[in-house]
C-alpha cells in the first residue's frame, strides 16, 4: 500500500478579525489590511501589509505570508522565504502552520528533506487536532518513515483525522481493519469506512469497494456491484479501477461481454502506463476482439509494455512481441518499432 504524504496550504481564512478595542494593536490592523487586499485580489498590497504584520510577530499574518510565498501570489515564490514564515507561525503554535512544515520537511521543499524534523511538526499539529497532520502522521507510523514503524499508532492518529471526516484518513483507516494492521482483522469496520470515503468520492476507497465484492472477501461475491464500484474509480483516473473494469467487460462479468468497452478502459489504463492493460490490448490487435485484427499495433503495445513490465510478466510480453514479429514485413516491423519508441517518450501527462 503505498501513500502520498500531502503538501498543500489551503486558502487563507476570510473572516475579518474586528475587534472591540477600537485601539487594537497594529499588527491586528495591518492583518485585517492585508485580508481585506486579498479579498479584492489585490495581492501585492496584501503580501506588503502582511509583511508589516508577521515582522511584528502577527502568527497568523506569517502563516499567511507563507502561503503568498509558497503559491507566487503577490511576490515572486519562493519556498525557502515560505518555510522561513512558517516556521515563526509554527513556533507560536499555529497548527496549520505546524502541519504544512511538517508536510515540507517530508518532501524537503523549501528546507533539506527531514523526516525526523517533519515528524515532529506534524505531530505537534496533529496533538492540537490539525486532520491533516494527523493524516500525514499516521502514514508515517504506518511507514515507519522518520518514527518507527507502528501499525497501532498509525491507526491512533488515522482514527483521529477520519473521525473528523478526513476522506484519506478512512481510506487508509479502512485498508487497516481489511488487513488486520493496528487493530484486529473487522470487514465490517474497514466497510464502513470505505463507504465514508467512497461518498466523498475517494478514488482509492471506492476502488477497494470494487476488489471486495469481485473477490468476495468482506461481503457477497457480487460482479454488478464491483462493476459500480469500479466505474466511478475509473472514472476519476484511478489506474487499477481502469484495468478491472476492462477486465469485467471482456470477460462478461456482471456485465453484458463487450470486447470494445474492455478495450475502451484498457487503453485509459496503458496510457498510464500500466503494463497488465498494455498487453492486453497487444491481444486484442492480436486475435481482433473489440478491434480490427492488426499485428503492427499488437506488436506496437508489447513493445510498450515490455517497457514497463517486470519479471514474470515481462518474460511473457517479450515472447508476444516476438511471436507477433512474425507476422509482419521488415518495413511493418521498422514502423511499428518507430512508432512504439516515440510512444515510450513521448512526456508523461498523467497524474
Amino acid at each position: 500500500m503505498k501513500h502520498k504524504i500531502y503538501c498543500s496550504i489551503p486558502l487563507l481564512i476570510l473572516v475579518l478579525m474586528f475587534s472591540g478595542n477600537a485601539f487594537a494593536g497594529s499588527k491586528e490592523i495591518y492583518y485585517e489590511k492585508g485580508l481585506k487586499a486579498y479579498l479584492e485580489e489585490n495581492y501585492e498590497t496584501a503580501s506588503k501589509e502582511f509583511l508589516k504584520a508577521a515582522e511584528q510577530g502577527h502568527a497568523n499574518a506569517q502563516y499567511s505570508l507563507a502561503r503568498l510565498y509558497f503559491k507566487g501570489i503577490g511576490v515572486p515564490q519562493n519556498y525557502t522565504e515560505a518555510a522561513n514564515w512558517l516556521h515563526k507561525a509554527a513556533g507560536q503554535g499555529l497548527p496549520k502552520a505546524q502541519a504544512i512544515l511538517g508536510t515540507m520537511y517530508y518532501e524537503g521543499i523549501g528546507v533539506p528533506q527531514n523526516y525526523t524534523e517533519a515528524a515532529n511538526w506534524l505531530r505537534k499539529a496533529a496533538e492540537k487536532g490539525d486532520a491533516d497532520a494527523q493524516t500525514n502522521l499516521g502514514v508515517m507510523y504506518y511507514e515507519g518513515i522518520g518514527v518507527p514503524q507502528n501499525y497501532t499508532e498509525a491507526a491512533n492518529w488515522l482514527r483521529k483525522a477520519a473521525e473528523k471526516g478526513d476522506a484519506d484518513a478512512q481510506t487508509k483507516l479502512g485498508v487497516m481493519y481489511y488487513e488486520g494492521q493496528g487493530a484486529p482483522q473487522n470487514y465490517e469496520e474497514a466497510m464502513k469506512w470505505y463507504l465514508k470515503a467512497s461518498a466523498q468520492g475517494d478514488a482509492m476507497a471506492q476502488f477497494n469497494l470494487g476488489l471486495i465484492y469481485l473477490l468476495g472477501k468482506g461481503a457477497i461475491q457480487n460482479y454488478s456491484v464491483a462493476e459500480k464500484w469500479f466505474r466511478k474509480a475509473a472514472e476519476q483516473g484511478y489506474v487499477q479501477a481502469q484495468y478491472n473494469l476492462g477486465l469485467l467487460y471482456a470477460n462478461g462479468d456482471g456485465v453484458t461481454q463487450d470486447y470494445a468497452e474492455a478495450n475502451k478502459w484498457w487503453c485509459k489504463a496503458a496510457e498510464q502506463g500500466d503494463a497488465e492493460a498494455q498487453k492486453n490490448l497487444g491481444l486484442m490487435y492480436y486475435r481482433g476482439e473489440g478491434v480490427p485484427q492488426n499485428f503492427s499495433q499488437a506488436y506496437i503495445w508489447f513493445s510498450i509494455a515490455v517497457t514497463n513490465s517486470v519479471g514474470e510478466l515481462h518474460e511473457i510480453v517479450i515472447d508476444f512481441r516476438n511471436q507477433v514479429a512474425k507476422q509482419l514485413s521488415v518495413q511493418e516491423l521498422n514502423q511499428a518499432q518507430e512508432t512504439a519508441g516515440e510512444w515510450r517518450n513521448k512526456p508523461n501527462t498523467t497524474n
